[in-house]
This record gives structure tokens, C-alpha cells and sequence, in this order.
């Protein structure tokens, strides 16, 4: 709330003091500009429409379930306290299914109900370290298939939008490494 106050008066700021300076095609520019952004969103709905449908079935067809099978291993040893919980455990799985298809908008949903029962199973309100290990590596997000960049890419016009795959990956495997290294030396830091 107080974010969009922050950008609303920047974004006003700076057209009153376009107006009061003189600033030749500010109107043109604030226009061309308004348009291009109601293009860009079209086409990224789109996109994201597609992947949160294919997230969804995935859902129904009890593939999630099975990835949370599959990831268990891993995210039992990342949240122990929500191993033992199917529905954490299907939240939880369904978040890093969803960032690792790029889909950081379908993710973040997921995210929020495995917090929520997070703070079930704690019986507190406060974030624990699991939850902010979660906010960590959902920021973070490795991703094998950037769905959301490629269509931006695609759409502004890229011959092969999926050719950034390899520059993806690895920046994406070090940032999601080093948050959790530092999520985990952060905890015993100040235990």
C-alpha cells in the first residue's frame, strides 16, 4: 500500500516538473509509453495464462503430488519441521515446480499457503527460519524453463527467445545456492 503511494507520487512528481520545465513530447512520450505498456501486459498474460493453466493441471492430474513425492527428499532436509505435513509439503513443492517453469506469479500463491501452514504447525504468527528460507529461495527462484522472461523476449520481437537457457541456469543455481547458504549461516549466526 505504502509502495503504491511511493509510485504514484514519483510518477506525478515527474510529470509536473515535465510540464513546468518545458519538456518537448512529454505528452507524446507519457502516450507512446502507456500504449506499450498495455501491449506488454496483453502479451504476458497470455503467457502466464497458458503456465498457470498448465499448473493447474497438473494439480488436478496428482502430478504435483508426485513432484512433492519426487522433491521430498530434498525439501524435507531445507524444511524439516513441514516434513511431516502432506499439505506444506504439496505447497511447498507446487512453489518450486512453479519457479523452476519461470512461473513466479502462479509460485507465489503456493507460496503464501505453505507460510500459512508454516505457521500452523508453529502455532505463532512470527516467521520462523523455514519461512525465511522459503521467501529466500522463492526470490531467489532457480528456474529450468523462464517462461515469463521468453515471452517478454518473444514478444519484443527475439528470433529465439530461449536462447538465454544456459545464462539462466547458471545464474539462477548460484543465486538460489548462495541464498540458501546464507539463510542457513544466518541462523546459526545469530543462535
Amino acid at each position: 500500500m505504502v509502495m503504491s503511494w511511493i509510485w504514484t507520487g514519483m510518477v506525478g512528481l515527474a510529470l509536473v516538473f515535465g510540464l513546468v520545465g518545458g519538456a518537448p513530447g512529454l505528452a507524446q512520450a507519457a502516450m507512446t509509453g502507456a500504449g506499450r505498456a498495455v501491449e506488454l501486459g496483453v502479451s504476458l498474460a497470455g503467457s502466464l495464462c497458458l503456465w498457470s493453466g498448465f499448473a493447474e493441471l497438473l494439480r488436478q492430474g496428482g502430478l504435483r503430488d508426485r513432484l512433492g513425492r519426487l522433491l521430498s527428499p530434498l525439501l524435507g532436509r531445507l524444511y524439516p519441521t513441514a516434513r511431516d505435513d502432506p499439505e506444506t509439503m504439496g505447497s511447498l513443492s507446487g512453489n518450486v515446480t512453479a519457479n523452476l517453469l519461470g512461473l513466479g506469479n502462479a509460485a507465489t500463491p503456493l507460496g503464501i499457503a505453505a507460510v500459512r501452514r508454516m505457521q500452523a504447525l508453529a502455532g505463532s504468527t512470527a516467521a520462523t527460519d523455514e519461512m525465511c528460507l522459503l521467501i529466500v529461495m522463492n526470490t531467489a527462484s532457480i528456474q529450468l524453463l523462464p517462461t515469463t522472461v521468453a515471452a517478454l523476449r518473444g514478444s519484443l520481437g527475439a528470433a529465439r527467445p530461449f536462447d538465454i537457457l544456459p545464462a539462466v541456469w547458471l545464474t539462477s543455481a548460484c543465486s538460489v545456492t548462495a541464498g540458501i547458504l546464507a539463510a542457513k549461516g544466518l541462523k546459526r549466526l545469530w543462535r
